[in-house]
């Protein structure tokens, strides 16, 4: 007699951007979703568990409830100047969650079949015009915080690999969404009709469509031939310039103003202007190989979706 019950999929960080839209179309694919979260919000959709990173506590039916996990829980690097205690708070906020994910998987008890750990193509720190891929090193950690972020973020997913649980680590570009994340902060200059290139303008953006992203983290559940890591972004990255003046076309504004120079960013960002002027040129060619295909691989596609109706 054959299982028919729906698979079951467990999201840490599930009320975020990401792990919102992610629960939809998995209950749309016929997915059951539960939950992981500080403060369990009652819901006619999904199952809802408690854990507490930082006390250490998990509610002991989570992880038995399980067949698939996906951990996206971590602070956002987008909200606010990184200060010494925010950048804590972005580090320990992701390893925290899979050191307790780790301890728990190595029960028995459970029937986890893989576990999705997200990562981000912040690894290979600021890389010029130079294609990157999977195989590229990490960038050098001392000199750049959000490399050394997702190199630890990395190596601590690496012991529920070590249980022989199949683990996928999608490196996440500039995710595409109206609902949150970088997009409405760059579009929003644009839309007044103040919109420019960032720095050189020359600096390469990897991005992904949030329901590519989505799809690919269902393809990733499904199918066991995906472990290991992976660039979750679009076939075709484009320079800050490109992707400010497509924003601008597709939003029907136009772009007068110079470039916003680099030294204006660092003196508002701080630190975080990182995160808008490091280029990252990233080979989605492993992602295509492995057989998915996006919706949205070109930028103008991608951005049309979103704000096609505007």
């Amino acid at each position: 007699m054959t299982d028919t019950s729906p698979r079951k999929v467990l999201i840490t960080g599930g009320t975020g951007m990401i792990g919102t839209r992610l629960a939809e179309m998995l209950i749309d694919s016929g997915f059951e979703v539960a939950l992981l979260s500080r403060e369990p919000a009652r819901s006619n959709h999904y199952h809802s568990f408690r854990w507490d990173v930082d006390a250490g506590t998990i509610d002991e039916a989570a992880i038995p409830y399980a067949d698939y996990i996906v951990s996206l829980a971590g602070a956002s690097v987008a909200d606010g100047k990184w200060t010494d205690e925010r950048k804590r708070e972005i580090m320990t906020s992701r390893l925290g969650g899979l050191a307790l994910l780790a301890r728990e998987l190595a029960k028995p008890g459970h029937h986890v079949q893989a576990v999705i750990s997200a990562s981000a193509v912040g690894i290979y720190g600021d890389a010029g015009d130079k294609l990157v891929t999977e195989e590229t090193p990490p960038a050098l950690p001392t000199q750049d915080f959000l490399a050394d972020v997702s190199h630890q973020w990395e190596l601590a997913a690496a012991p529920i690999a070590a249980l022989g649980i199949r683990t996928v680590i999608p490196r996440i570009g500039v995710v595409l969404s109206t609902d949150g994340g970088a997009l409405p902060q760059i579009a929003r200059p644009v839309k007044l009709g103040a919109g420019a290139a960032l720095g050189s303008g020359r600096q390469y953006m990897s991005w992904i469509h949030l329901d590519d992203l989505c799809r690919l983290f269902i393809a990733m559940l499904e199918d066991p031939a995906w472990h290991g890591t992976y660039n979750a972004v679009a076939p075709y990255p484009a320079t800050n310039q490109a992707f400010t003046e497509v924003l601008a076309e597709v939003l029907h504004r136009p772009l007068i103003l110079p470039k916003v120079p680099a030294f204006g960013l660092k003196l508002a960002m701080g630190e975080m202007s990182e995160i808008v002027l490091a280029s990252q040129n990233v080979s989605a060619k492993k992602v295509l190989a492995q057989g998915f295909t996006f919706e949205y691989p070109e930028l103008r596609g991608a951005l049309g979706a979103l704000y096609g109706a505007e």
